[in-house]
């Protein structure tokens, strides 16, 4: 049952996610906007603290190496253009695709795993998992915006 209802949030949260990017790309994109969620998904590590979540240290890099190759995915459709002298973050349709893949693969693990791993274990390594996908990810996001940003000091400068 557990493991349902946290299949059910994730959906949730995949859409949260969808709706966020699809706003994101209206607005200009910041260094701060990029690096800010990582930052405030680090605190959910507080969760290791008790016991019943703490996971192996197989379990820990498997689920870390695990989110390391889903973010080649994100990476891949995460990149930025230059509009009206401000930066902002490329539409990619092919970005809702693989997030919605990310979201199956991700449930059917879960299902599978949920008959070998305890809950708690199982919750710890999909945090790992995720962490270890945003992290790399937004690393990615803010090296392309500086180098955009660098673009567009440098043709400012130009045209000055």
């Amino acid at each position: 049952m557990l493991t349902v209802i946290s299949s059910i949030v994730a959906v949730f949260m995949a859409l949260f996610v969808l709706f966020i990017r699809m706003k994101s790309a209206k607005k200009p994109a910041t260094a701060k906007k990029i690096i800010l969620p990582p930052i405030f998904m680090s605190t959910g590590a507080l969760m290791f603290i008790h016991p019943f979540f703490r996971v192996t240290g197989y379990q820990l890099i498997e689920a870390l190496l695990v989110g390391m190759f889903f973010s080649i995915f994100l990476i891949k459709t995460s990149s930025f253009e230059i509009r009206e002298d401000k930066i902002y973050l490329k539409r990619s349709k092919a970005f809702a695709f693989i997030l919605i893949g990310l979201l199956i693969i991700r449930i059917v693990m879960k299902s599978f795993l949920s008959s070998h791993i305890d809950f708690g274990e199982l919750s710890g390594m999909f945090w790992i998992l995720a962490f270890g996908m945003i992290v790399p990810w937004r690393i990615a996001m803010f090296r392309s915006f500086q180098k955009v940003q660098n673009e567009l000091n440098t043709s400012n400068n130009v045209h000055t």
